[in-house]
């Protein structure tokens, strides 16, 4: 146990320190098993704490983050904030001031969940998308002109650069060859209109892809990406993209997973700080009554194993979930027939005795 990894935990605002809590019973269960030494360190910020200090996220907080091995996140979103506020305050300034430029959301669809698809399974549904993470339309560049009238103009920005393409699709390739699956990366993007900024990434993927034979390469537009995630799901293995269209199709790779119960993700710096999360967001209708689902927020604490190379530890959590998985009756929050608690004991139990 000569290493000790310091992780930070963001609960947040709604159900976020309910799954966090259940998270957090998982990795105490595998540092028993696998003898690693896990030093979690709370911090408040969130909803609650804007509300009751003004305090979004101070920059003592990003270097006292920078001193951390991970972040552990709830979730964002409080119903008496204008939406934005902690969007932009906490989690963006996260991921841009760690430059965590990796957005990484695996697909995977486990035994025993049930998939929208007529005639898909697990066999079908199993790639990874990663998303651009700190450039695009997030970058919150443009403005308003003659705001409040009815001649008002809104223009937003998408900013992308040569180093900010090139890293994430090269991380993206990277990838894929650890992964060992099909050995197939597909750019989505959409080249035909967006011709400079779509055309920008199309030249460096093609300029990046020399550099790997042996990966097979694919691109296709967005519309066309989210067409053949529903018909033919089994084409992809790793999908890389930017920012904004990362975000929309992530979210219809969770519903073909099983849901935002299932859906976690990695905000990643390979050479610095990553931080990880459940992707539901804060639900707050189900704060408070322990039935919200913890796979996602058990299945990022996997993702964190897996981004420190702890790939046994990360694989007994995964096991885990497939156990809790069989015994539950659905994913949606209120309908596992088991309340938030016991499905976390439900994988740390199954850890602890399958050694």
């Amino acid at each position: 146990m000569d290493k000790c990894y310091k992780i930070g935990v963001i609960p947040g605002d709604g159900i976020g320190p309910e799954v966090v809590a259940e998270g957090i019973k998982v990795l105490n269960a595998v540092s028993k098993v696998f003898n690693i030494k896990l030093e979690f360190t709370y911090y408040p910020y969130g909803g609650e704490h804007y509300l009751k200090t003004k305090e979004l996220l101070p920059d003592e907080a990003i270097e006292a983050f920078k001193g951390l091995d991970a972040i552990y996140f709830g979730a964002i979103g409080h119903p008496d904030v204008k939406p934005g506020i902690l969007e932009h305050g906490i989690l963006l300034k996260i991921r841009q001031s760690l430059d965590q430029y990796i957005n990484l959301r695996p697909v995977k669809l486990y035994p025993g969940i049930d998939c929208p698809l007529k005639d898909k399974g697990p066999e079908d549904i199993d790639f990874v998308v990663i998303r651009e993470n700190t450039e695009g339309l997030y970058v919150g560049a443009g403005g308003f002109l003659k705001y409040g009238t009815k001649d008002e103009i809104a223009i937003q920005t998408s900013i992308n650069t040569y180093k900010g393409i090139e890293r994430c699709i090269r991380y993206a390739f990277e990838y894929c060859k650890k992964r060992n699956k099909m050995k197939k990366v597909t750019l989505c993007g959409k080249s035909n209109v967006l011709t400079y900024a779509s055309g920008l990434w199309v030249r460096v993927f093609e300029e990046v892809a020399n550099d790997y034979p042996d990966v097979e390469t694919d691109y296709a537009h967005v519309d066309a990406i989210c067409m053949w995630m529903v018909k033919n799901p089994e084409r992809f293995d790793v999908i890389v993209t930017d920012n904004m269209f990362g975000d929309i199709i992530t979210d219809l790779g969770a519903v073909l997973q099983g849901g935002l119960g299932v859906a976690a993700g990695g905000n990643i710096n390979p050479k610095g700080v990553s931080m990880f999360e459940p992707i539901g967001g804060s639900a707050p209708k189900y704060q408070g009554k322990g039935v919200a689902n913890p796979l996602a927020a058990i299945l990022a604490a996997q993702i964190m194993l897996e981004n420190f190379g702890e790939d046994k530890a990360a694989k007994a959590i995964e096991n885990g979930v497939i156990h809790a998985v069989r015994k539950l009756k659905g994913m949606s929050a209120g309908k596992m027939g088991y309340s938030t608690s016991e499905v976390g004991s439900l994988v740390a139990e199954y850890i602890e005795t399958n050694k």
